[in-house]
């Protein structure tokens, strides 16, 4: 926290990491929902049209139930890595 504006008490720099870490989350969420319409939508639709078909609307759903299942396991993962690594430190 250092490197925070001087000037700011300690609640405002709780305040301001708080808003940070919110922005950063926000980002992440679009950006999985990006990257996950995105190949699941070149996985599933092959001929686009005004509307999804009964399998397209299946692999869909199926897609984005695996896409999110592996980034909860991936950022579940890093978070304990995190952790461990935060643990070893002097």
């Amino acid at each position: 926290m250092d490197s925070l504006p001087a000037g700011l008490s300690s609640t405002q720099k709780d305040e301001l990491m708080d808003q940070v870490k919110q922005q950063i989350a926000v980002a992440n969420a679009q950006e999985l929902l990006t990257k996950m319409t995105e190949k699941c939508f070149k996985k599933c639709i092959t001929k686009p049209g005004t509307s999804l078909d009964s399998s397209e609307q299946k692999c869909i759903a199926m897609c984005m139930d695996r896409y999110m299942d592996s980034w909860n396991l991936v950022s579940r993962t890093y978070s304990e890595r995190i952790q461990k690594e935060r643990h070893r430190m002097p």
